[in-house]
């Protein structure tokens, strides 16, 4: 509930991180609320702020060890106010990159094209959680135009970020859509020790390592057991067995079978999670390949969560591979909009524009993209073919090495040399010839797909094992098959080979018009 309406019996006393600055600062705060009520502050037009950024926000319990859990509650304010269609919302995953940052609130909305700032704070961290919200004007001159201090009981604040994602409509002079209404108008209490448990297993979804997976699993059951009604946490256990089918944690047939169990229940829950109809919609995608599915659940995602760039990017790729480019496009660029920072959604964005022969705009992304982080595995790789697809053969040749390195193969010095002075005397594809026994290496150990095989024979002019491979793709369904028919294969000397058409017809996917 807003700060002016505690009572003295429902503060929070000064052993869980109440300090006596903090109450003078409350007491200005509401002082500036009263100036912002009569007159005092800027008047907002409608469509002065049309995009925001909410910052990652600040722990300032005097305790350490609720930051992921101030982590998790701002990631949970981001997916909120990013159901308003009005407005361009900045992704969690760019804006937890300025914790810390010495940038004004000006400075960085500049950096991301955002009009406006949410920044956010917690004071303290309980059965209760006291919040203090801000909404910063950076057109023009920077100015406060909302605060907002609340102190509200752990298990109600869904409902409490729904209360604020409407106030931040108001004060930027948005109208929300009679289904913006119903979404925000919904009321969720959860356990408040499912509470912590979610935001403690956010933190090990992303790490992919088999035992921070087992860590996210473990939270998520723990809070299921709390709150099985609680629609979130089955998604969340949907992802976790879907990483451990797609790290080779669990065999397939186990991890996807339990991974569907829980998307559905959440589902049955909450038809209205977002990220639920994502997965549903990649799961058709690169799994079932159901065309038709697969646009449905990322539309229904994007109509939910308009500001939800892996959505955006992931329905950008479907429209490649229908090659439905003019609306692929847009998309993939909203995307990039998004989430400017995320390196998967750079690398997904190169790979859109590669799709759709844009290879001298790849080159740029990619090599901004490597000076950052010189050893990223995509990057490097994407670097390899675009060099190769856009004609600069020297350059995929002096790529190889490291690439391969970071695929765990040495290459050798004198091999390295040799194959230069064949790529100089006979050409690119018979040096590459020499470049291939290492790459089936890597496939003999799994280490790449049949498909990345696949590509590493079309650099060799050796079209009858590329189609080899993709045959193999068909059979265990890799999950790159989808993408046969883009220009970032290079399979066109296979257009209108039988074997390849036959293949088409049986994913039921268009072949380019030209």
């Amino acid at each position: 509930k807003p700060m002016e309406e505690v009572t003295p019996e429902e503060r929070i006393p000064d052993s869980r991180g109440w300090k006596a600055a903090t109450y003078i600062s409350l007491v200005l705060i509401v002082g500036l609320i009263v100036l912002n009520i009569v007159g005092g502050g800027k008047q907002l037009r409608a469509g002065d702020i049309q995009s925001l950024v909410i910052l990652p926000f600040e722990n300032i319990t005097g305790d350490e060890q609720y930051d992921n859990l101030v982590a998790g509650m701002h990631s949970l304010l981001c997916s909120d106010i990013s159901r308003i269609s009005g407005l361009r919302v900045i992704s969690k995953t760019t804006s937890k990159l300025y914790k810390g940052s010495a940038l004004s609130a000006s400075e960085i909305a500049e950096e991301l094209n955002a009009d406006g700032v949410v920044e956010g704070s917690i004071m303290c961290f309980g059965d209760s959680v006291c919040m203090r919200f801000s909404l910063i004007s950076t057109t023009g001159e920077e100015q406060q135009i909302w605060v907002g201090d609340y102190n509200e009981d752990k298990g109600q604040i869904l409902n409490l970020y729904n209360g604020i994602t409407r106030r931040i409509a108001e004060e930027v002079r948005i109208e929300l859509t009679p289904e913006e209404e119903r979404l925000l108008a919904k009321s969720r209490t959860v356990d408040r020790e499912a509470f912590d448990a979610y935001l403690r297993s956010q933190q090990y979804w992303g790490a992919f390592s088999e035992a921070s997976l087992n860590k996210a699993r473990d939270y998520l059951n723990s809070a299921v057991e709390k709150d099985p009604d609680w629609a979130s946490l089955y998604l969340g256990l949907a992802n976790v067995w879907m990483t451990f089918a797609q790290m080779g944690f669990e065999t397939p047939s186990t991890a996807v079978s339990i991974a569907f169990e829980n998307l559905n229940k959440a589902l049955e829950l909450d038809p209205d999670l977002s990220e639920a109809h994502h997965l549903m919609g990649w799961i058709a995608f690169v799994s079932e390949w159901d065309w038709a599915k697969a646009e449905r659940e990322f539309l229904k995602a994007l109509a939910i969560n308009p500001s939800n760039a892996i959505s955006r990017i992931w329905y950008a790729h479907l429209l490649c591979v229908l090659q439905r480019h003019d609306e692929a496009l847009p998309q993939a660029e909203l995307a990039i909009d998004l989430d400017p920072l995320n390196p998967l959604v750079q690398i997904m964005f190169t790979a859109a524009q590669l799709f759709i022969n844009e290879c001298e705009a790849d080159l740029t992304q990619i090599e901004k993209l490597l000076a950052d982080n010189p050893n990223n595995l995509m990057a490097n790789y994407f670097l390899n073919l675009v060099s190769f697809l856009c004609g600069d053969y020297d350059k995929v040749i002096e790529t190889e090495p490291h690439y391969l390195e970071l695929m765990g193969e040495q290459f050798d010095e004198e091999a390295f040399m040799e194959i230069k002075r064949i790529f100089n005397e006979q050409g690119f594809s018979s040096a590459y010839e020499k470049i291939v026994p290492l790459y089936e290496d890597l496939a003999n150990n799994n280490i790449i797909s049949s498909m990345e095989l696949a590509i590493v024979y079309t650099k060799a002019d050796q079209y009858d094992k590329v189609m080899d491979q993709i045959e193999k793709g068909y059979e265990i369904r890799d999950p790159t098959m989808p993408y046969i028919a883009t220009k970032a294969y290079n399979f066109e000397p296979l257009y209108d080979n039988p074997r390849f058409i036959e293949i088409l017809q049986k994913m039921n996917l268009p072949l380019p018009e030209d």
